[in-house]
């Protein structure tokens, strides 16, 4: 690989590091369409994405728990059931077309564009600590498990930490400020980027050089974005994360339109 491959790989990574601890993304939501305009297959843009992923995804965690934004309770609560639906997803992905795969990935970014919109219309309404305290332990605990469920399937499918469903999820089910959201899904993407790795390692989709070289700059940009999340207004962070997702779904569909008319 040539030396500018690998500093535009590097520098790819740092961004994608950045938006992971800003954002409580594993950074898939980037790295998936930068792996596959780089003339990557999708499942090898998935699979390269998931190591990348669980590199960032420790460095961001790491640094929440020094800084005490980092509850264990939660994290596991959410993690463990990402951990089965993980491999689900992985076998979805390696069965699927790949246009299918990435029209399916931007519709996925559009939908969670709605899901933040619709928690902050009915934050407007009723404050969270007042939902907070109307919520059973078992409606918490189911709440917990769907969002982990769905987290880890999409970790598997899309090769992304499962951050793009598990911040608006637990905001909309579990009435959690964005920035709480936010620190929390960065924890679970570790669980869910080990899983999602570890299975598209053995199905052979995990380019190891590729992807270790992305975890290095994600490891960098999350140690810095950790770092300014907490001063950051929650508006702010909200009007980002959806600024992204809007960017990055037009992005999607247009390089599965390009995939379409390749197999054509």
């Amino acid at each position: 690989m040539k030396p500018t491959s690998l500093l535009i790989l590097a520098a790819a990574g740092l961004f994608a590091g950045i938006l992971a601890g800003f954002l409580g993304i594993g950074g898939g939501t980037v790295l998936v369409p930068f792996l596959v305009a780089f003339n990557y297959t999708p499942v090898q843009a998935v699979g390269t994405s998931s190591l990348s992923i669980l590199i960032t995804a420790i460095s961001g965690s790491i640094q929440n728990w020094r800084m005490g934004f980092f509850s264990w309770q939660r994290v596991l609560a959410i993690g463990f059931p990402a951990v089965v639906t993980a491999q689900i997803g992985v076998w979805i992905a390696s069965r699927i077309r790949p246009s299918f795969l990435l029209v399916s990935f931007a519709l996925l970014l559009l939908l969670n564009i709605y899901l933040v919109d619709l928690r902050q219309r009915l934050s407007a309404r009723q404050p969270v600590g007042d939902r907070e305290h109307t919520q059973s332990p078992i409606a918490k605990s189911i709440a917990r498990i769907a969002t982990g469920g769905a987290a880890g399937i999409l970790a598997g499918l899309f090769g992304v930490g499962g951050g793009v469903i598990m911040v608006p999820l637990q905001m909309l089910l579990l009435a959690e400020p964005i920035k709480a959201a936010v620190q929390t899904s960065l924890g679970v993407v570790v669980i869910t980027g080990m899983s999602a790795c570890v299975g598209h390692f053995l199905k052979g989709n995990v380019l190891l050089l590729e992807g270790l070289i992305l975890g290095f700059g994600g490891f960098l940009g999350s140690q810095i974005s950790t770092r300014f999340l907490p001063k950051l207004p929650d508006r702010i962070v909200s009007l980002a994360f959806r600024a992204l997702l809007a960017i990055l779904s037009i992005y999607v569909f247009w390089q599965a339109w390009q995939k379409y008319n390749i197999n054509q």
